[in-house]
């Protein structure tokens, strides 16, 4: 794993941490799915159904790639640091606000709710044709990452 991180980071310095985090999720996610096969997901806390469903995000919508269609069967570097980075973003602040709500306990699917609109927008990232360009790609990503953001910010406002 470290033979190109030096490489990868001279392109983007953020993408080892990127990959790391998504790596930890994917190995959280690997460990719970025998919890789930024993007793069901609905026994698991709340953090736990956002790895499980985080997870299955990034295996389904950024790792499984189909050759055959004009989205996906190439991705620039500068596309996968962006859907990266808002799949992280996600996933972080989900994880503050199960963990910051203290007086009023908010659930996963609460939050899910909430911010439904955004989280549907993680799967839809991996349409956004490479021929494109650069600029209308990151210019999207960049006010989705701005979505994102003001969704949980609205959340942290209105229900914690």
């Amino acid at each position: 794993m470290g033979a190109l991180e030096g490489f990868y980071n001279s392109l983007d310095p953020e993408f080892s941490g990127l990959r790391k985090k998504m790596k930890l999720i994917l190995q959280q996610e690997e460990d719970l799915s025998e919890i789930v096969q024993l007793v069901g997901k609905d026994s698991l806390d709340e953090s736990q159904k956002l790895i499980l469903d985080m997870a299955s995000l990034i295996k389904n919508d950024f790792l499984q790639q189909n050759g055959f269609t004009d989205w996906d069967k190439e991705c620039p570097f500068f596309k996968t640091i962006w859907m990266m980075k808002n799949f992280i973003g996600y996933y972080d602040l989900a994880g503050q606000a199960l963990s910051s709500s203290s007086d009023h306990k908010l659930s996963w699917g609460q939050i899910k709710t909430h911010t439904d609109s955004c989280y549907k927008k993680l799967s839809d990232m991996k349409f956004r044709l490479p021929q494109e360009g650069k600029a209308k790609i990151d210019q999207w990503m960049m006010e989705y990452n701005k979505e994102i953001t003001d969704s949980f910010q609205s959340l942290n406002e209105n229900i914690i």
